[in-house]
């Protein structure tokens, strides 16, 4: 028989389990299970001889609830999307059209400063995933955290151009090789994340239209970023047939992700016009849009540049004869100027519904800095290839934007931080944990783990 008992927290037997019928007694008991020799005194339940009780259950808990354990048992995936925005950031800076030295510093230490967050978010990721393993398996079945796993390879893709516009004119063939190296990293771990975070919305969660983001881009995004870095890697490798490798997996990564982003904004553009603008707290991801577009413009542009380059040294679909490399730089010009007109009407939609009301600040104001930044990429990438100046006067406009809104997202961030407010996961709210039970040999009174 199943009893509860709510006296004293260690009774004796003889006043523990005296059992008294009034309604009013301090000892009460009720039936909890069919099990004979089951009884639950308060929280404590007694299974014959030996009772069990969740006593340090409670502080265990709290003790979660501050300090280091809060911040690492609550640094989701989201978090690299700073690394994203500092990365892009460092990126447009050295690469401003109308650039000076005392610019080429600032982005050196930008970089410095964001291959020092992303060691740290890295670290963090992994004492959260080692020390609360099972937080790993409630992450990835989250239908809102699972999409910012695409921000992990987006974030080291920045890192990785700057080591090529950087570290490889100041370290030489050693920083081609890291630069490398860490690029097939990247496009596994960002290849990945485009096939499964998508299959997951089909097969794990419930999805309505209404309820859609454009965050639903970010994983897939992640291979086009990688795309665009691989075109930017493999211009400084010395090896034809290691650029000719890094420029045709590129192009399958540009393949991949570029037309799987146009038919999710297909599907968002359907959200928006039967469901109006997203609510206030994801309101800036109206500009996530710009992101496949931008970067896709920029990575279509790059890899043709590289292919009239390598295509010839290798004579790659018979070159000598068709000048199969110019043609690729040919329409990869024309592709990106499309898609960079397409982008100025996500531009556009997106200005315009921020304008119109006021939203809280999170981390997803980082979904400003990194579509802007793509796009601008695109932008300055389109001006060095034209004999016009719009596109450099343009670039030059969106990159000082871009890095003052770095700068304001990243004031706000650490305000965040400092005060605790940007410390929730909500994908722990999904976690079950059982508590640890201690062991209470109800004759003797003694408790044992």
């Amino acid at each position: 028989m199943a009893m509860e008992y709510t006296g004293a927290p260690h009774p004796t037997p003889a006043a523990g389990l005296r059992e008294d019928s009034g309604p009013e007694s301090d000892n009460t008991f009720s039936r909890e299970s069919s099990s004979p020799s089951t009884l639950q005194v308060n929280n404590t339940i007694i299974h014959g001889g030996e009772k069990t009780q969740p006593s340090s259950w409670d502080a265990t808990k709290s003790k979660r609830e501050r300090g280091w354990r809060k911040i690492v048992r609550s640094f989701t995936p989201s978090w690299f999307s700073v690394n994203m925005g500092t990365g892009i950031t460092s990126i447009l800076l050295h690469n401003l059209p109308y650039n000076g030295d005392w610019l080429y510093y600032i982005s050196v230490i930008i970089f410095v400063l964001n291959v020092v967050l992303f060691i740290v978010f890295f670290l963090l990721s992994v004492a959260r995933y080692s020390l609360y393993p099972k937080i790993w398996g409630v992450m990835i079945r989250h239908p809102a955290q699972s999409l910012f796993l695409g921000t992990f390879p987006m974030g080291l893709a920045t890192i990785i151009n700057m080591i090529v516009f950087v570290c490889v004119p100041a370290w030489g063939y050693p920083a081609v090789q890291l630069a490398w190296g860490l690029w097939w990293i990247d496009m596994v771990v960002s290849l990945a994340c485009c096939l499964y975070v998508p299959f997951a919305i089909m097969y794990l969660h419930e999805s309505a239209l209404e309820k859609m983001t454009a965050a639903w881009l970010l994983p897939i995004v992640s291979t086009i970023v990688a795309a665009a870095t691989g075109g930017i890697v493999a211009e400084v490798l010395p090896n034809p047939q290691h650029a000719l490798w890094t420029v045709i997996a590129s192009y399958i990564l540009w393949g991949t992700g570029v037309p799987f982003a146009m038919v999710v904004l297909v599907m968002y553009f359907q959200r928006l016009t039967l469901h109006h603008l997203p609510p206030v707290e994801v309101a800036v991801s109206v500009f996530l849009p710009l992101g496949p577009l931008g970067q896709g413009g920029f990575g279509i542009m790059q890899l043709g540049k590289v292919a009239m380059t390598v295509f010839p040294q290798t004579q790659t679909l018979q070159e000598s004869t068709t000048r199969s490399g110019d043609i690729l730089y040919v329409v990869g010009w024309m592709v990106a100027t499309i898609m960079w007109g397409f982008a100025m009407v996500w531009m556009f939609f997106a200005v315009a519904s921020v304008s119109r009301k006021r939203f809280p600040f999170n981390m997803g104001w980082w979904g400003f800095t990194f579509p802007l930044g793509v796009f601008t990429a695109s932008t300055t990438q389109m001006g060095r290839e034209l004999p016009s100046r719009f596109f450099d006067v343009f670039g030059t406009i969106t990159s000082i934007s871009v890095t003052l809104l770095w700068l304001v997202v990243a004031y706000k961030t650490i305000e965040g931080a400092v005060k605790g407010n940007l410390w929730v996961a909500p994908d722990l709210a999904n976690l079950v944990e059982t508590p640890r039970k201690k062991k209470v040999d109800v004759e003797a009174g003694v408790v044992g783990n």
